[in-house]
C-alpha cells in the first residue's frame, strides 16, 4: 500500500483536492481532466464497488485503516495522509468526512444504451443545483427509476456535493446526458417511452389519474426550480402531469416532487 505523508497544503501531488469549494473552477477542472471527487469512505466504497477506479486518497491519520481497507483492491493508488489544517488550507473548507478520493470519471454511454431495458426513466432539463441533483439520484435509486438522463446545462452529477447528497446512489443509477430535445424525443419515442412533462399547466392531468392510465414505458421530466420545463421540453412532451397541491402551495421542490411522482408510478 501507498502511504505518503504529507507537510504542506502547497503539495503538487494533492493538485486534484485544490479549491473544492469553488464550482466555477471545479466545473472546469473535473470533467476537462477526467477526474471527480467522492467524499466520505461509504461514497468511496460505493464508487470503487461500481467499478469506478481510484487515482489517489486523502485522509488524516485516524481514518488510514478505514482507506487501506476500501483500497485493498487497488494497492498502487497512493493515499496521502495530512492533518486537519492542511485538509483544510487545501479544499477550501473543513474535512470531516473520513476521506477524499480523487476519482477517474468514467465515459459516458450512449442514451440508448442507458435505457435500453428501461421501464422508468428521470429526465432532469437545466438543473443546476448540485443538492437537488443529488437529492433526485437518491430518490431515483431508492424508488425504482431505471435510469436518469439530464440535459447539457444540468448539473454535474459527479459533483461532490451531488455526490454526497445523493449518498453514493449516482454511482448505482445508470445515467448520461440527452442531446437537444428535437433530436432527444425521436430517441426516446423511438424506444417507446411517453414523456411526461411534471408542470404546472393549464391540461396538466392530475398525477393520481395519469397513473392509472400510463403507458408501459414512461419518462418523467423535471425542470429547474423558477422556471421550471421550458417551452422545448413541454412541446416535446406527451403529457404534461401536476401533483395536486392544498394550502395555497403551487409546487413542491423539485427533488420531493421527483420522489412523490416516482412513488406513484412505482405503485402503478
Amino acid at each position: 500500500m501507498r502511504i505518503e505523508r504529507i507537510t504542506s497544503a502547497d503539495d503538487e501531488r494533492l493538485a486534484d483536492y485544490r479549491d473544492l469549494t469553488d464550482v466555477a473552477l471545479r466545473r472546469v477542472l473535473e470533467p476537462e481532466g477526467g477526474l471527480y471527487i467522492a467524499e466520505s469512505s461509504k461514497v468511496i466504497g460505493r464508487a470503487i464497488a461500481a467499478g469506478h477506479a481510484p487515482r489517489s486518497v486523502l485522509v488524516q491519520e485516524k481514518w488510514l485503516g478505514d482507506a487501506e481497507q476500501i483500497l485493498a483492491p487497488h494497492p498502487d493508488v497512493p493515499i496521502y495522509v495530512a492533518d486537519a489544517a492542511i485538509a483544510e488550507q487545501l479544499t477550501g473548507y473543513a474535512v470531516h468526512r473520513g476521506a477524499l478520493a480523487a476519482m477517474h470519471r468514467p465515459a459516458l454511454p450512449p442514451v440508448v444504451d442507458v435505457i435500453a431495458d428501461a421501464r422508468l426513466i428521470v429526465v432532469l432539463e437545466d438543473i443546476v443545483d448540485h443538492t437537488n441533483v443529488g437529492a433526485i439520484f437518491r430518490a431515483a435509486a431508492g424508488l425504482g427509476a431505471d435510469a436518469v438522463l439530464i440535459t447539457a446545462r444540468c448539473a454535474d452529477p459527479l459533483y461532490r456535493r451531488s455526490v454526497r447528497v445523493s449518498m453514493g446512489t449516482v454511482f448505482q443509477v445508470p445515467w448520461t446526458r440527452l442531446p437537444e430535445w428535437r433530436e432527444a424525443r425521436g430517441i426516446l419515442h423511438d424506444a417507446g417511452f411517453h414523456l411526461a412533462a411534471l408542470a404546472l399547466a393549464d391540461d396538466a392531468v392530475p398525477l393520481v389519474v395519469f397513473r392509472e392510465r400510463v403507458p408501459g414505458r414512461v419518462a418523467l421530466m423535471l425542470g429547474a426550480e423558477g422556471d421550471g420545463l421550458s417551452r422545448a421540453a413541454m412541446a416535446a412532451a406527451d403529457t404534461a402531469v401536476v401533483i395536486p397541491m392544498a394550502g395555497g402551495v403551487d409546487s413542491l421542490n423539485v427533488a420531493a416532487a421527483s420522489a412523490v411522482a416516482l412513488w406513484e408510478l412505482r405503485a402503478r
